[in-house]
This record gives structure tokens, C-alpha cells and sequence, in this order.
């Protein structure tokens, strides 16, 4: 049964295998309403992400508007896509493609979440979980923003967990600093959901198998196709993950976020960006409130985030299981 009064959403992604994850995700779960999604570069090229958005609500007979959005970083030279982790068409070098109508929406991204949070002021939240150029450039065109938005739950960073393109640095956020800096300074309600619980999910592809002969549709076909390619990339890397042959979360866990809070546990503190040198990217929380640092940019007037610590990740498997495997594909 639909809830009353589910969660609206904007989806700002760079699908993407976890993306593609956390967005059948979104569209099957009884208490998210998808009323947009926004694509940008990262995992994949934005024309890519696009073209992947439209096509996988396409497959799963969902009507949501697509936009295209930032192409490029704000300030640092842009990464090439990580082909070897996604494929080159960032959903695991699907063989074949089913033809599609559906067209984008002529909007910018970021036009598109000022148009909708002015629409439905203190009634949306957006899920961010590719770099933030999108939500950084919605911050210029519309700086009440902030106050326009629900809430913001984005993944990336990290504050304890190692980095995964640097020591320090998670990817969402080392892809455009500038802009992740932006985005932690703005003054909205945000959630950071990063890799100190998205390394702690694992999901087997097991799973997916499971959730394909279920429902025996091209959608769920995708991505257990797309899912047996990231689960590739990271059994090669990480011996836990092979035991298991899956993969992390990821993007997954800002939506689980959204509907099972209570599954996280969190902590509170102030968060800038670095944005130069070797620790470019990182996310760096102050969590001794209570010392008077003398550096500057570390003062009362920077917002608070509370950021996912610890996570039960059993709980957030279940979550996913019983969420595909129900009636959501036309």
C-alpha cells in the first residue's frame, strides 16, 4: 500500500551502477515519489548519464523527467569516467539495448531543482550522489535555496573509512571539491552518507539473481547484468566482497537512508572540502565543537551535518530485498 504522504524526491545522479541501484530502488519503494531526475557528469559522461537515466525509467515503464546538467568540475581539470568500474557505457557494457522514445527534459539540471523547490517550497528532498556541480550551481541561480528544500541527503565523503581515489578522498567529492565545499557551507538540512557505512554493505549478486527471476523483466535483467560487472571490480579488490561476490552500496544508502533512519547511526559537526594539494577532495569534520580552532573557516557560522557513522547492514539488505522484490515493473 502507498504511504499517505511520501517522500518527494529529486534524484541528482551519474548513473552508473549503484546509481542505477538507488534509483529502482526509489521508483519501487512504496514511500518515494521520483519527481525528477538530474543527471551530471562523474561515473559515466553527463550526456552518458542522461542517455543511462532515460533509458532504465524507460525499461521500467516509469514516466519522471530527465535533465542534463554540468559537464565538467568548477575548477579542476575533469577525471576521465571509470570505465574499468562501471563500463564504458556505465552499466556494465550491456550487449543490447531496447529503442526508446523517451526525450529529456530541455531544462538544466540545476534550473530544474530551483523550478521545483519554488514549485513545492519546504516539500522536496534531494538525493545526491555523483559530484555536486548540479546543487552548486542551483546555489547561484537561486541562493534561498537552501531554505526551499526539505532536506539534502547526498553519498559521498568519508571521515573515518580510507578514501577510494586517494587516501583521503572519496569520489563524488574529489571529482568537483569546489563544489562539495559549496554544498557542505550552503545551510540546508544535509546528510552525508559516505563511505564509513557504504564499505559496510555489501550486496551479494545473489541477490539480484534472485530479484531477476523474480519478476523476469528487462529491467531487472539490466541491472543484474550491470551488477555482475561492478561485482567484478570489486571482488578483485577486496577479499571480504570476492567471499561474498557482491558489491558496496554506495548510492543505495541515501535512499535507505530516506525511508529507515532509524538503521544509521549519526554524528553532527562542521564539514569543509579540501580543495587543493594531495588531500584534495577529502572531507574534513570538526568533531570537537568545542574547541576554538584558530584556523579559519572552522567558526559558528558554518552549518552543522550529520554524517552516517555506522550502519546496520543487515537491516539495509533486507531493506533492498523486500522493497525489488515486490510488484514495481509495469
Amino acid at each position: 500500500m502507498p504511504t499517505p504522504h511520501p517522500h518527494k524526491v529529486i534524484y541528482d545522479t551519474d548513473p552508473g551502477v549503484d546509481d542505477a541501484m538507488a534509483l529502482y530502488f526509489a521508483l519501487a519503494h512504496p514511500a518515494i515519489d521520483v519527481l525528477g531526475i538530474t543527471t551530471t557528469f562523474g561515473n559515466v559522461t553527463v550526456e552518458q548519464a542522461a542517455i543511462n537515466a532515460l533509458y532504465l525509467t524507460s525499461i521500467a515503464g516509469k514516466n519522471v523527467p530527465v535533465t542534463q546538467g554540468v559537464a565538467t568540475p568548477w575548477c579542476k581539470p575533469a577525471e576521465a569516467p571509470p570505465a574499468h568500474i562501471h563500463g564504458a557505457d556505465g552499466l556494465g557494457n550491456l550487449p543490447v539495448r531496447l529503442p526508446s522514445k523517451a526525450q529529456l527534459d530541455p531544462r538544466s539540471s540545476a534550473q530544474f531543482i530551483v523550478d521545483m523547490a519554488c514549485a513545492q517550497p519546504g516539500e522536496i528532498t534531494l538525493v545526491a550522489v555523483g559530484p555536486l556541480g548540479n546543487l552548486s550551481l542551483a546555489l547561484k541561480l537561486e541562493p534561498k535555496l537552501p531554505q526551499l528544500l526539505r532536506q539534502v541527503i547526498l553519498m559521498g565523503g568519508t571521515i573515518l573509512e580510507s578514501g577510494n581515489v586517494s587516501p583521503v578522498a572519496e569520489a563524488n567529492v574529489w571529482n568537483d571539491p569546489h563544489a562539495a565545499d559549496q554544498v557542505f557551507t550552503a545551510g540546508w538540512k544535509l546528510t552525508m552518507v559516505g563511505l564509513d557505512v557504504t564499505h559496510r554493505v555489501i550486496l551479494p549478486v545473489a541477490l539480484f539473481k534472485k530479484i531477476a527471476a523474480q519478476h523476469q523483466h528487462v529491467a531487472t535483467d539490466t541491472l543484474l547484468h550491470a551488477v555482475e560487472f561492478y561485482a567484478q571490480h570489486y571482488s578483485g579488490l577486496y577479499p571480504h566482497v570476492a567471499e561474498i561476490h557482491g558489491c558496496f552500496a554506495h548510492d543505495l544508502l541515501a535512499f535507505i537512508f530516506l525511508v529507515n533512519p532509524e538503521l544509521f547511526t549519526l554524528e553532527h559537526g562542521r564539514i569543509r572540502v579540501a580543495t587543493e594539494g594531495l588531500a584534495q577532495g577529502q572531507t574534513i569534520m570538526k568533531r570537537k565543537d568545542f574547541i576554538d580552532y584558530p584556523h579559519a573557516g572552522w567558526g559558528q557560522e558554518q552549518p552543522v551535518t550529520q554524517v552516517c557513522m555506522q550502519v546496520q547492514a543487515q537491516a539495509c539488505n533486507a531493506v533492498l530485498e523486500n522493497t525489488l522484490m515486490g510488484s514495481w515493473l509495469k
